[in-house]
């Protein structure tokens, strides 16, 4: 059994020293440029290699402070044993770590040193060498948790650089740094073209967990920009050829198709178990050909649906990994099942297959692209993408490929945005009191721009100040004076009368900006003084009582008596009937006087009257009439 395992670990080695590509391999190095912008005589642009983890930030830039610890140079160790922080205060620039190469992973210095706050790192290379790429340990359960969680970019320089930035900070001089991904993807024109080198394999441990991942979270993004014409996407599949003295062996036969021209690994590195290489070269072969037979019908996103579906409802550890399970998720795509079959061809055939022929062809590098020897593999704009196999980092990467201004309005949704703002808040000023910032984050990176809210405009350079301009001032975090609220009473001492002003309001004491204090009315205002009076101080203001029967009247700072109050009451109420019935009987003699007056004087002059005339009543009076005469 031992000389069978070492068999097999001979055998696997040697093929991938004898027919993997990566034996002749022409690795291309991403790289971003770096600035220094002080001190003096270091001033200048530099070429750094982009690693291979955590998001570099494509299409933006990020500007900050390069520090070099005093301890823990490596960063091999928690910077928090050595009492190490790299967070950076609010309004100053944010910090890029730079770290010496050697005794650890590169991705364990990166994670050490964002743990501890850094925005970014630079790794300084320990020989004279060209640059290259920092990549990810071997899979490994322990460095997959720290991995995945790795968000801050970081780029290899060169050691005689590195030492030029070491001892300029020995030194005493500040070094500032601008670091740039705008031109690490090229924007020829109006379309991004990607291609992803990926696998059917789920069955290869942590890569091949991401990998599935990735591509469930991102066929909603890649189906709009396809669907939209904003992107060319091709997918691609990575095989190897057996050797020609190899290619009757039975290592060969269970890993290979088409009499060993095209061949993958074990997926459980077992070839006694489980499923085979060969298994794994068919159905690559099956997805490649789904996406021809796609394309054809101006549909090439259908491959992403197909993709996705065949990993939920095919998987190997369910034992579905099969041709028949693969036939029942292209039927229900629609797709004819037929013409793929004819794409596919023949895998026990001893001659080429077209297709495959063409992977193997297009593994190797053109124009400033290096061989594709990694899998997965993300090419934009035919340049290699170098970070975390993740929706968001990756749709950023392929945004920065379109023009400026002509990006699709996906490439500023928030699935694709990442919010640099969340990072030590950009860098830019920030009221944490009333949850203020300057810090706008957008597609190409963030600005520290003074905000304006609840109709209020903030003015300044919006890195270390923004103040509030204008009317309303007060709404805003009280106009940075004090306020304070209890029992459901709020008070602030600031107004705004042209121009705020903090001033506690009455009833405090202090200096209106940090504190006002309540004043004790009872002791320091002498209030409520009437003898029968009693003060209590409350919260901004006091309360005055009497003892007894009686009741408080302020304005007169005195107390009067409950009873008397009433006796009073009663005694200007007998006055009132009084007062009414003497108007009354007044009034009413009046009309009495008044009558008999006028009859007294009718009686009169009917008397007078009677001595000149006759009255109809009287007897013996001779009526006169007036007669005419002749």
């Amino acid at each position: 059994m031992k000389l069978l395992r070492s068999f097999l670990s001979f055998f696997l080695g040697f093929l991938l020293i004898f027919f993997a590509p990566s034996a002749m391999a022409r690795f291309a190095v991403e790289k971003n440029s770096l600035t220094v912008t002080s001190p003096e005589n270091i001033k200048g642009t530099h070429d750094s290699a982009i690693g291979n983890f955590g998001i570099p930030q494509y299409g933006g830039t990020m500007a900050g402070n390069v520090v070099f610890p005093k301890d823990n140079q490596k960063g091999c160790k928690e910077f928090d044993e050595f009492g190490i922080s790299f967070k950076s205060k609010p309004g100053a620039l944010p910090f890029i770590v730079l770290l010496d190469r050697g005794n650890c992973f590169f991705a364990l210095k990166v994670w050490n040193a964002q743990k501890a706050g850094a925005s970014a790192v630079l790794v300084a290379d320990d020989i004279d060498e060209n640059l290259i790429t920092m990549d990810t340990p071997e899979e490994d359960g322990s460095a997959a948790k720290y991995i995945e969680n790795i968000t801050i970019p970081s780029a290899l320089v060169e050691k005689s650089f590195g030492e030029k930035l070491k001892n300029a900070i020995r030194g005493g001089d500040m070094v500032n740094v601008n670091l740039d991904w705008r031109e690490a993807v090229p924007h020829p024109d109006a379309r991004v073209e990607y291609e992803l080198w990926t696998n059917s394999n789920d069955e290869c441990g942590v890569k091949c967990d991401m990998l599935m991942e990735f591509l469930k979270d991102f066929k909603g993004a890649a189906q709009i920009l396809e669907k939209g014409g904003y992107t060319q996407f091709t997918p691609h599949y990575i095989t190897w050829y057996c050797p020609q003295a190899f290619t009757l062996s039975k290592q060969c036969k269970s890993q290979c198709i088409n009499h060993g021209r095209y061949c993958a690994p074990d997926p459980e590195q077992d070839f006694s178990s489980g499923y085979d290489g060969k298994d794994v070269v068919v159905e690559n072969l099956r997805q490649l050909c789904v996406f021809k037979v796609a394309n054809e019908t101006k549909k090439p996103w259908v491959w992403w649906d197909y993709v996705t579906d065949f990993q939920i409802r095919c998987p190997m550890k369910e034992k579905k990994y099969n041709k028949e399970c693969a036939d029942a998720v292209i039927n229900s795509l629609g797709l004819d099942l037929k013409k793929i079959e004819r794409c596919m061809g023949d895998p026990n055939a001893d001659s080429e297959n077209l297709v495959l022929k063409e992977e193997q062809d297009a593994q190797i590098g053109k124009g400033s692209r290096g061989d594709v020897t990694i899998l997965p593999t993300l090419v934009v704009n035919n340049r290699q993408y170098r970070g975390k196999l993740e929706k968001g980092a990756v749709a950023k990467a392929i945004c920065s490929g379109f023009e400026e201004t002509t990006e699709p309005a996906v490439c500023l949704s928030s699935d694709v945005e990442t919010n640099e703002c969340l990072n030590n808040n950009g860098g830019c000023w920030q009221d944490k009191a009333a949850n203020i910032t300057a810090c706008k984050d957008t597609f190409r990176g963030r600005l520290c721009e003074c905000p304006l809210l609840d109709g209020v405009q903030f003015k300044g350079d919006g890195y270390t100040t923004c103040e509030a301009s204008g009317p309303g001032r007060c709404k805003i975090n009280n106009g940075g004076c004090w306020h304070e609220a209890q029992n459901g009473h709020a008070f602030t001492a600031c107004s705004d009368n042209g121009k705020v002003k903090c001033q506690c309001p009455a009833g405090f004491k202090g200096d209106g900006v940090k504190s006002c204090e309540d004043i004790d009315e009872c002791e320091e205002k002498k209030a409520c003084q009437c003898p029968e009076c009693s003060c209590k101080n409350t919260w901004g203001s006091y309360n005055c009582s009497c003892s007894g029967d009686l009741l408080y009247i302020k304005d007169h700072d005195t107390c009067i008596s409950k009873t008397a109050s009433q006796q009073g009451k009663s005694a200007w109420a007998a006055l009132w009937i009084i007062f009414v019935g003497l108007v009354v009987a007044t009034g009413g003699a009046y009309l009495v006087y008044k009558y008999r007056i006028r009859s007294y004087m009718d009686s009169e002059i009917r008397a007078i009257m009677a001595q000149y005339m006759p009255l109809d009543s009287q007897e013996g009076v001779v009526n006169h009439v007036n007669e005419e005469r002749a």
